[in-house]
């Protein structure tokens, strides 16, 4: 596997562009040969929930990449197959993260298989997504037919692929150590930059905002927690843009009378400061309510930031419950034992000292060679 295209979101679009990005730059240095491939429209405007989906970031000087896909245009489906058919990689891993990208990632990897050389790869992130639709089966359907071999990153998105198919190769990664957001930062240089006053403890809810993400259950959570008198000198920051309806979660902030606790910081937050929000804080909390795997545990795992995930999904396998963070049920009660448990002796330290280690197995090299050996399994079962 000498050349190969990664196909995918990338800059100038943000998000998981930044998989995209590093993974290319982590076959760079294990001297393959890569190009991305990216959309020239990704999301019209009408289905696109947050503000924008361009990145604010300077475009990367070190990998090469070519803005080709068109995702609601056949015809460009099509030329994007045709053309990279002709270029003959040994290899094209795409991503899979929504049923809505089926049709047109479905399509270009039957015409590019078509020059009986190139083995089509997929790294997936999700098989059934978290906000479903009656279509979704039938589109995934379409798209698992299309790919050679996948690559999956939770035992829960083995388990779905499996109810399309079991007859190809699949090897396991878990999802890698975010590095691009830089290291971490002094506490005190991290709320000055965020204009945070040093003397609050911080309790952090991180990402792009969706209902299936539980922040409804960290707000009452956190409200059960003011009533005991615990939230003295703390405060929940809440770091995201809304894809979701944002006057509901106002409205329960201002019901509980969280509007003094909680700190709102609702915009997508550029990867140059995302150093700053893990840095200021004492704990992560995922309060989903349900999952696969979570980039956000990634980066909390970079910048060696406790965590208390729920027991849903893919984070029970990347949190061993008491060493790097605590797991609990997706349940207001239980969420706020674990925040009041997690400041009790020594856990934060503790926590954070374990994740120096723990976030050893979550390389990015070590997710290149599963995507070669699973390029090579597959390889051998086609001849």
């Amino acid at each position: 596997m000498n050349h190969i295209i990664i196909l995918g979101p990338a800059y100038p679009y943000r998000g998981l562009a930044s998989f995209t990005e590093i993974l290319a730059r982590t076959f760079n240095k294990r001297d393959k040969r890569v190009e991305v491939v990216t959309f020239r429209l990704q999301y019209p405007k009408l289905l696109f929930p947050g503000k924008t989906q361009f990145s604010e970031s300077p475009a990367p000087t070190d990998i090469h990449i070519t803005r080709m896909i068109n995702s609601i245009n056949p015809f460009n489906w099509w030329l994007t197959g045709r053309r990279i058919s002709k270029m003959r990689p040994d290899a094209l891993i795409l991503q899979y993260w929504t049923p809505f990208m089926a049709p047109c990632l479905g399509t270009i990897c039957r015409i590019v298989a078509k020059n009986r050389h190139t083995v089509i790869l997929a790294k997936l992130d999700n098989i059934v997504p978290h906000e479903r639709h009656f279509f979704d089966k039938m589109l995934t359907r379409y798209f698992v037919g299309a790919i050679d071999g996948f690559l999956y990153m939770s035992q829960q998105v083995k388990d779905e692929l499996d109810t399309f198919v079991t007859s190809k190769p699949t090897v396991f990664a878990p999802h890698p150590v975010f590095s691009n957001f830089g290291e971490k930062v002094p506490r005190d240089e991290a709320c000055r930059q965020l204009d945070l006053p040093e003397n609050n403890r911080y309790v952090l809810f991180f990402g792009l905002i969706r209902d299936y993400k539980g922040l409804d259950l960290l707000l009452d959570a956190w409200a059960k927690l003011r009533q005991t008198g615990f939230t003295e000198n703390k405060k929940l920051v809440v770091a995201g843009e809304f894809y979701t309806d944002k006057t509901k979660y106002l409205q329960q902030i201002e019901r509980l009378g969280l509007c003094e606790d909680v700190l709102l910081r609702d915009h997508f937050i550029r990867d140059y400061d995302v150093k700053y929000y893990f840095s200021m804080a004492d704990v992560v909390v995922q309060p989903y309510k349900s999952a696969t795997q979570s980039g956000v545990t990634q980066i909390a795992y970079q910048f060696e930031t406790p965590m208390i995930v729920t027991n849903v999904g893919g984070l029970p396998e990347i949190v061993p419950d008491g060493q790097t963070g605590f797991v609990v049920e997706p349940d207001a009660q239980a969420i706020a034992q674990a925040i009041e448990k997690i400041y009790k002796t020594d856990n934060l330290q503790r926590m954070a000292e374990n994740m120096t280690t723990e976030k050893q197995r979550f390389s990015w090299d070590y997710f290149a060679e599963q995507l070669e050996k699973l390029y090579y399994l597959t390889s051998s079962k086609s001849t």
